[in-house]
């Protein structure tokens, strides 16, 4: 723990330069995990049904441009838009990320999140605050989005550690002792 921390206090904002270097972290995790993985290991599900790697860095560059920068981009230029929602899993079993290569489907997310850091490094006070409707939750702001956006890297990123923490799990042997599998 470190000492003078503000435990207890709410934390900071999130203006567009920390929104900008937010997504520009996650990039870089990314990047690193799926090389990390290679071909195999990204190709790879851990359980029927779960995506492999290659799938979780699709769906975030379908997020990218359908749910997070799309929205914003909408919100900026219209006044009080309704916002589409989008069928995820129909999306990313039809992009068939899991049989293309690291690169292409890492190109294709690094250009797209290249071009929604710079994005969110424009936005103003007045962007944050303007507004449209989702058919689900209702009123969102372009703050709200930025800070789900956010958010929603964070749980991509777990889930794609944890496929690396699988695919280091079935080599263990005994040192699983030293684990507990669920942690």
């Amino acid at each position: 723990m470190t000492t003078g921390s503000s435990a207890g206090e709410p934390p900071p904002r999130l203006d567009p330069d920390r929104i900008g270097d937010l997504l520009a972290a996650t990039a870089t995790t990314v990047g690193a995990e799926l090389r990390g993985l290679g071909e195999d290991g990204a190709s790879w599900s851990p359980a029927p049904g779960e995506w492999c790697a290659k799938e979780v860095v699709g769906h975030l560059s379908e997020a990218e441009r359908r749910g997070f920068a799309g929205r914003i981009r909408i919100l900026i230029a219209e006044d009080e838009p309704d916002l589409l929602d989008w069928d995820e899993p129909g999306v990313a079993a039809a992009r068939r990320d899991c049989a293309k290569s690291i690169d292409e489907v890492l190109g294709e997310f690094l250009s797209t999140r290249a071009e929604a850091i710079a994005l969110a490094r424009t936005l103003t006070t007045a962007d944050l605050a303007r507004a449209g409707i989702h058919p689900i939750v209702g009123r969102l702001t372009v703050a709200e989005v930025a800070a789900e956006w956010v958010h929603h890297d964070r749980n991509h990123v777990r889930q794609l550690l944890a496929i690396g923490q699988a695919v280091a799990w079935r080599s263990m042997g005994a040192a699983r002792r030293f684990s507990d599998p669920s942690a």
